[in-house]
């Protein structure tokens, strides 16, 4: 039996999008972000199978992730996190399904673990199975 718990995040502002005031530039973040390199598992509409990586840091609205995917800023995206029993204190990992879309791009910051995208989360589900 899965358990699963969803919230919507329509509405929400868009994490990691950047404002300019008075000549300076401001990130317009609202959560706290929390450095966790979990595993993840990007569905792609465009291309056969999946893509894998690492979040880079988290958040209830957005992540930061580093895969070799190619995404572009405003196409949606459907990915899978998983936290593993010691981030939740479980005995099994929990699988977080998120849709949302991409909102930056880091071609620069490319490393081990691919390049750099940051999405902002429209909606997600926490499944567990028990």
């Amino acid at each position: 039996m899965a358990l699963a718990w969803s919230a919507d995040r329509e509405g929400a502002s868009q994490e990691g999008s950047f404002a300019r005031t008075g000549g300076t530039v401001s990130e317009a973040r609202t959560g706290k972000r929390f450095p966790l390199e979990l595993p993840i598992k990007i569905h792609k509409e465009s291309a056969s199978g999946d893509s894998k990586g690492t979040t880079g840091n988290l958040s209830a609205a957005g992540v930061y992730i580093r895969a070799d995917a190619s995404l572009e800023i405003g196409s949606p995206v459907e990915f899978e996190i998983t936290l593993p029993p010691d981030v939740t204190g479980g005995q099994e990992n929990v699988v977080i399904q998120c849709k949302g879309r991409v909102v930056r791009t880091d071609p620069t910051g490319a490393s081990a673990d691919g390049k750099g995208v940051a999405c902002v989360i429209d909606s997600y589900e926490f499944v567990r199975n028990t």
